[in-house]
């Protein structure tokens, strides 16, 4: 959902697709959503990542998570393959992380893989008057025309794929757990710290200085 064609640099998602898959799919992962954008330290490129044949076993965000060990590994190879591929022409700074349990949601199968909880959606068209929806994922038409179906109490809002701009799960703590028996809420929650590495990190972990290109 993320638009990765910002006029400053025009990124070629199918070959920034073509060198991250490879490299994360290597390490036992897959890609859940890229992220490209300005921040106040500058450009940031995020690959959130989840285990490999999550998406098809429709495993919970839990049971899909990835440790800190497989996000630097990824970062470490993808590094320097983003320097050779030399798809983004301008100094930035890459973070690879597991999507936690507000996790992004790209497509008709991951809508229907997470029937039941709750999401929030953002439309380019407003639906019923609204811009931001967030309700109870429905089963919902995954056809050539598809649509997702957000239940909001009594009201069920029905939103063609094509006007959503990004759309979120929306993680809601559960009851405390019973004296005694420790709850299970906390460690679903907690998601290693992002690695961060500029564009050429070492494979140390010490950062040199970011990657600066010309635009021309």
């Amino acid at each position: 959902m993320n638009d990765l064609t910002h006029p400053r640099t025009l990124i070629d998602r199918p070959r920034l697709d073509a060198v991250i898959a490879p490299i994360v799919r290597a390490h036992g992962g897959e890609i859940v959503d890229v992220e490209w954008k300005q921040e106040p330290g500058g450009w940031v490129l995020r690959v959130f990542v989840e285990k490999l044949g999550s998406a098809e076993a429709r495993a919970t965000t839990a049971d899909g998570a990835v440790s800190l060990d497989l996000c630097t590994a990824v970062a470490r190879d993808l590094s320097p393959a983003l320097d050779v591929a030399d798809i983004i022409p301008h100094r930035y700074s890459l973070e690879v992380s597991s999507p936690g349990l507000e996790r992004p949601l790209r497509d008709a199968r991951d809508y229907s893989r997470f029937v039941g909880q709750k999401a929030k959606v953002r439309v380019r068209e407003p639906v019923d008057g609204q811009k931001v929806i967030v309700g109870v994922i429905e089963p919902a038409d995954t056809g050539a025309d598809a649509c997702i179906a957000l239940r909001d109490g009594s009201r069920t809002y029905t939103i063609p794929l094509d006007i959503v701009s990004s759309g979120r799960l929306v993680f809601e703590f559960g009851p405390a757990p019973r004296p005694g028996k420790p709850g299970k809420t906390a460690k679903v929650g907690r998601e290693p710290h992002p690695p961060t590495r500029p564009s050429n990190a070492g494979a140390h972990g010490a950062p040199p200085d970011p990657k600066e290109t010309s635009n021309s």
